[in-house]
């Protein structure tokens, strides 16, 4: 379900001035800008296969050569906790992942999952690695990327967050060639990572052979997991799923 089909028209925005104005109506420490909410299987990570609704917020600083969601970028409604809340509810799932885009580049968005959590859902956020996890409730399952060279943004990543992670928390490494396989397998390594929290290696859609990749890493006895994304092996690659 995306954003513009919440059941309440007088709090969605619109473009321009009515859309500033509308904005400004929400408390300013509980809105953000909603990309789409929808109820789906979670296609990555250690909960694939579980029905989980998703808060995708707008906006994001960087641009990976192999995104997939970069309808997310702009546009997008403001909504406040409340409605974000109403929306979720309404699917009775019981996980929530908040994505993007990148989430944590709203600043409120922290305060929404802590919200969410107390609400008594289970909370993963999926994050570029860009910025600071440390702050995060310690009920959130942080899915942090560390981006490889491929993906034409490995300078953003934030070295730092690597000693805040958590056994919860999950690394994920895009993997775009044998190039990005060496580097990340080096990273894997150097961080110790397998005694940080659980190492994701996911091809990069259309652009690495899974086949290809699973072989490096059984070669290799590498400590990590191959993730395919489900949903895009079960309805395309397209928003919403």
């Amino acid at each position: 379900m995306s954003a513009s089909d919440l059941n309440a028209p007088d709090s969605i925005v619109s473009d321009g001035q009515e859309a500033s104005a509308r904005k400004d109506a929400l408390p300013p420490t509980e809105r953000l800008k909603i990309s789409e909410i929808f109820y789906s299987l979670q296609g990555e990570a250690l909960t694939s296969g579980a029905p989980t609704v998703f808060v995708r917020l707008t906006g994001c600083p960087l641009r990976c050569q192999y995104c997939d969601t970069a309808y997310a970028f702009h546009g997008g409604q403001w909504l406040s906790f409340d409605q974000i809340l109403a929306a979720v509810r309404q699917h009775g799932a019981r996980y929530v992942c908040v994505t993007g885009g990148e989430p944590l580049a709203q600043k409120n968005c922290a305060s929404l999952m802590v919200r969410l959590c107390d609400a008594g859902f289970e909370v993963s956020v999926e994050t570029s690695g860009a910025y600071d996890i440390s702050g995060l409730d310690t009920r959130i399952v942080r899915v942090m990327d560390l981006k490889t060279p491929g993906s034409g943004e490995e300078s953003r990543n934030r070295w730092e967050n690597i000693a805040h992670l958590r056994q919860s928390d999950q690394v994920k490494f895009v993997i775009c060639s044998r190039d990005d396989y060496l580097w990340a397998k080096g990273i894997v390594k150097e961080y110790e990572l397998k005694h940080k929290a659980t190492v994701l290696f996911s091809p990069s859609f259309e652009q690495q052979d899974p086949t290809e990749l699973a072989n490096w890493v059984l070669k290799d006895r590498l400590p990590v997991r191959l993730q395919l994304q489900l949903h895009k092996l079960l309805w395309g690659d397209k928003p919403g799923v």
